[in-house]
């Protein structure tokens, strides 16, 4: 299979509506599109990803007026969410319909619905005219890719198509809030963090396995080893603690005293920066041909713990 690559969406689109893969762009990584649906056309991206079946996927709306064609049911929590948060980074999950493939739920009565607020994403769904599954444009337990780049590398030949954007913005996947209870449950944390959602609903809380190694299904990315490079992930608190070597790479907010034992150094600016700059710098370590990768630890609140919980999960062998 040849891959196109295009900037246009209406290309891109086509590709969904003939039941085809098309990878495209969104504030937060790239995803890997297939209509939602086409039984069919979803199954191929468990085979171009290598993706295990019971991995839950994420449907991507336009507007949410799209929400009743998925949900049996918006609850007033998810209510309050959508109308705060929509379009943007955040996944809800909700009871499904009957006619929600189990191929996209991995088997579960609940579907993660998202609507994307990158301009191009928006644009590209409008296009397609109808709901589009998608998880990241990755082969199975890789980095998730912010360019383009990164999903030619990974994907190259085995989809039909690439939405060229720039970089991603985020960075990091949506933040997944289960809303099928009582108490909203965040289940993956990303860019909408928890304190944010405790402002609009004081009671959310962050599922266990986000602090203690739980692992859960109803969200992707908690159930396999995810986000991983190559090189062997190890986490430090300050460059100071990384011992001499000649292979090893560093990512974080300090300066390294000294940069002569290392082969690539990723200073950052904040926290943003620093969750916009991981998964592209574990792949140009993986180029580099780098061994270890020391990344600096940060508070696990606020957009930290999004970014610690990628940290942890790549440095699982």
């Amino acid at each position: 299979m040849i891959t196109r690559i295009t900037t246009s969406s209406r290309i891109a689109a086509a590709f969904i509506r003939n039941g085809s893969l098309a990878a495209f762009p969104t504030e937060t990584v790239y995803g890997l599109g297939a209509d939602a649906f086409n039984e069919k056309a979803v199954r191929k991206i468990f085979i171009a990803k290598g993706r295990p079946s019971d991995n839950p996927l994420i449907v991507h709306i336009t507007s949410t007026s799209e929400i009743e064609r998925l949900a049996k049911r918006i609850p007033a929590t998810a209510e309050k969410f959508i109308a705060t948060f929509f379009p943007g980074p955040l996944t809800i999950i909700l009871p499904k319909r009957e006619n929600v493939s189990p191929l996209i739920t991995a088997g579960l009565f609940t579907v993660g619905i998202r609507m994307p607020g990158h301009t191009v994403t928006q644009k590209f769904l409008h296009e397609c005219g109808t709901p589009v599954v998608a998880p990241s444009a990755n082969r199975s337990g890789r980095p998730s890719p912010t360019t383009w780049q990164a999903v030619k590398h990974d994907l190259d030949g085995r989809i039909a198509c690439i939405l060229k954007d720039d970089q991603t913005e985020v960075g990091l996947e949506s933040t997944v809030v289960d809303c099928t209870g009582s108490i909203p449950i965040i289940l993956r944390a990303g860019a909408v963090t928890l304190e944010q959602l405790r402002k609009i609903i004081p009671a959310t809380r962050v599922a266990d396995h986000l602090r203690h190694g739980v692992r859960a299904a109803k969200s992707p990315g908690l159930k396999y080893r995810h986000y991983a490079p190559k090189a062997r992930v190890a986490i430090v608190s300050s460059p100071e603690e990384i011992p001499p070597a000649t292979a090893s790479a560093y990512i974080g907010l300090a300066q390294p005293v000294s940069r002569h034992t290392l082969k690539l150094v990723r200073v950052c600016r904040n926290l943003s920066d620093y969750a916009h700059s991981l998964f592209l710098f574990f792949r140009q370590c993986d180029e580099a041909h780098v061994q270890r990768i020391y990344c600096q630890v940060v508070p696990d609140t606020g957009l930290g713990l999004a970014l610690m919980d990628r940290i942890m999960r790549a440095s699982q062998k």
